[in-house]
């Protein structure tokens, strides 16, 4: 193709499917403007995922000159390609909808803090979301409403046949695979933190550097918080309950033993109980 042809004679990516559009003509020839084949990529753009803003970030402009552009004259068969572009990248969403319906998402698994792995997760919502409108004849007699008892008991049966049939996906998998992948994802959390501290300020580097200084100092000293009284955990009776003290010297008296025992009665007169004799 000759180099000098214009960007209207550009093959789109999508050919057959996208309708030809004459691209919306502009005033100025800016290096960041919406030049003909800018708009060609941004329609494609738009088609494979769906979303203007992500439209726009593949062909690095703003949202705000996308629908100001749609808005010029002579626009009319720009803004006809982008609702059709937008009926394609609905039906990629529905396909990315359906698959989590069916294969589940992969969320992460924190415990204390550590990412330790990853499960699978369901959504049963969304998969009856789906059913409805993609056999809405079947399984919502052409409208939205609950499933009745025939319904439910086909889709158990397709969610049965559906989980054999990601359960040997998910074995086609090894250990190895599942490793590599955790340990991919560990690392990357440890790049996210690194980066987090190589940003930091540097009184902040020093000062946290002082504060490792000063936890390995009271590690070397055998610091403990229960002795500390200026600490919460301050506790004047640490490291001595349960301990047996020195056994006290027994009195002696000259008084028989019976007499003492009476003694110790008369001075104590809540040992009596409330049968005792002469009770007053």
């Amino acid at each position: 193709m000759d180099d000098d042809a214009p960007d209207t004679a550009r093959t789109p990516k999508h050919l057959g499917t996208l309708p030809a559009f004459t691209p919306v003509p502009r005033l100025r020839d800016r290096s960041n403007g919406w030049k003909p084949h800018v708009q060609q990529a941004f329609i494609e753009a738009l088609a494979d995922t769906g979303s203007v803003a992500s439209a726009c970030r593949a062909v690095n402009r703003s949202t705000h000159g996308a629908y100001q552009l749609r808005r010029q004259p002579g626009a009319e068969e720009f803004a006809a390609a982008w609702e059709a572009a937008l009926d394609f990248g609905m039906r990629r969403i529905e396909d990315v909808a359906m698959d989590r319906a069916l294969n589940g998402v992969e969320v992460p698994v924190y415990s204390y803090g550590q990412l330790v792995g990853t499960r699978i997760s369901y959504n049963d919502r969304l998969l009856m979301f789906m059913l409805r409108n993609r056999a809405p004849e079947r399984f919502a007699e052409g409208r939205a409403k609950g499933l009745n008892a025939v319904g439910t008991m086909e889709l158990e049966r397709k969610k049965k046949e559906w989980r054999k049939e990601w359960e040997a996906e998910r074995n086609s998998v090894s250990v190895a695979d599942i490793r590599a992948s955790i340990d991919r994802k560990v690392e990357a959390l440890r790049q996210k933190i690194l980066e987090r501290e190589r940003r930091q300020s540097p009184r902040v580097k020093r000062l946290r550097e002082e504060l490792e200084q000063a936890v390995e100092a009271d590690r070397a000293a055998g610091y403990c918080p229960e002795r500390d009284p200026e600490h919460e955990l301050y506790d004047p009776h640490h490291g001595t309950r349960g301990r047996v003290g020195p056994s006290l010297p027994l009195l002696t008296s000259s008084k028989g033993e019976s007499e003492v025992e009476e003694d110790s009665e008369e001075e104590n007169p809540r040992w009596r109980s409330i049968k005792d004799e002469g009770w007053d």
